[in-house]
C-alpha cells in the first residue's frame, strides 16, 4: 500500500470516527436532557422534595378524577427543544445556589419563596404560559361544564388575552406572603 493510500484511509477512518464519536455525543447530550426532566430528578435535593414537591402532593397536578397527572417538568420545563435547552441551561443558575445553600432550609426557602415564585411567574408571562398550554387547550375547553363563575372568568380572559398565570398562581405550590411584593 503506497503513502497515498494509507492518508486516504486514515482520512476516511478519522471521519467514521468522528461521525460515530458525534452520535454518541449527541445521544448522550439528549438523554441526559430527558434524565433531568424526570420527578426523581427534581426531588433528588432535599430542597424540592421536602418544601416544592410536599406542597404539590394532593393538589389537582398530582391527583385528579381524570387520572391525568403532570410532572415537575410538564410545568416548569418547555417540550420544544430549543425552549428546553434554553430552560436548561438558565436551571444551571440553581446548582450554584446549591451549593452556597441559598435554600436549604425551610426558614431560607420561605424567605425566597416570593422571589422564586415571581421569577417563574414572570416567565410564563413572557411566554403566555406555553407550559400550562401543553396540557390546557382553551379551544378545546367545555365551558359549559365548569361552574358559571369559571365560566364567565374564562370568557372575559380569552376575550382579554390574558394568560394562564395571571389568575392561577398557586395552583400547584403555596403562595408566597403577597405582602412582601407590596412593600417591594
Amino acid at each position: 500500500m503506497d503513502g497515498k493510500s494509507k492518508t486516504i484511509r486514515g482520512s476516511v477512518s478519522l471521519v467514521l470516527l468522528a461521525f460515530v464519536l458525534g452520535i454518541l455525543a449527541w445521544a448522550g447530550f439528549g438523554l441526559a436532557l430527558e434524565k433531568t426532566n424526570t420527578e426523581a430528578f427534581c426531588i433528588s435535593c432535599h430542597e424540592m422534595r421536602d418544601y416544592a414537591y410536599a406542597e404539590y402532593l394532593g393538589t389537582h397536578h398530582q391527583s385528579n378524577r381524570s387520572g391525568v397527572r403532570a410532572t415537575c417538568a410538564d410545568c416548569h420545563v418547555p417540550q420544544q427543544w430549543w425552549h428546553k435547552l434554553q430552560c436548561k441551561i438558565k436551571a444551571t443558575g440553581e446548582l450554584y445556589h446549591k451549593l452556597l445553600g441559598t435554600i436549604d432550609t425551610r426558614d431560607k426557602y420561605e424567605a425566597r419563596r416570593l422571589h422564586m415564585a415571581q421569577k417563574v411567574w414572570q416567565e410564563m408571562l413572557a411566554n403566555d404560559s406555553r407550559e400550562c398550554r401543553n396540557c390546557h387547550d382553551a379551544a378545546s375547553m367545555n365551558l359549559a361544564l365548569q361552574s358559571e363563575s369559571a365560566q364567565i372568568e374564562h370568557e372575559e380572559g380569552l376575550a382579554d388575552g390574558m394568560t394562564c398565570i395571571e389568575c392561577h398562581k398557586g395552583i400547584a405550590h403555596a403562595l408566597p406572603d403577597m405582602s412582601q411584593a407590596s412593600a417591594e
